[in-house]
């Protein structure tokens, strides 16, 4: 019995996980964000798995990502400027910077 609901209960947090992902993948198609990146290859931006390994461990990446989401920039990753996404909300850019750092290769 100990078993069936220790299975219950990562087949749960599984889905939860699955379920966020699709939500933030849904989020970056809403936003347009997959005009310039993917997940798994170079566009006109980086890859989000690329932008993962660069910024693993560092404990300031998210708010620096969340600024450079909000304002745009540019040289990180080359001379093309990414655009700013002032009129997206907050919260949103926040669950797509998590979910950019969290792309495994």
């Amino acid at each position: 019995m100990k078993n069936l609901i220790s299975c219950l209960f990562v087949s749960a947090g599984l889905l939860a996980g699955a379920g966020n992902a699709l939500a933030s993948e849904a989020l970056a198609k809403k936003y347009n964000c997959l005009t310039c990146h993917a997940v798994d290859k170079k566009v006109i931006g980086p890859a989000y798995q690329e932008v993962a390994a660069k910024y693993k461990g560092d404990a300031g990446a998210e708010a620096r990502m969340i600024a450079k989401v909000k304002n745009g920039g540019a040289g990180a990753w080359g001379q093309i400027p990414m655009p700013p996404n002032a009129s997206v909300p907050d919260a949103d850019i926040k669950i797509l910077v998590k979910w950019v750092l969290s792309a495994k290769k």
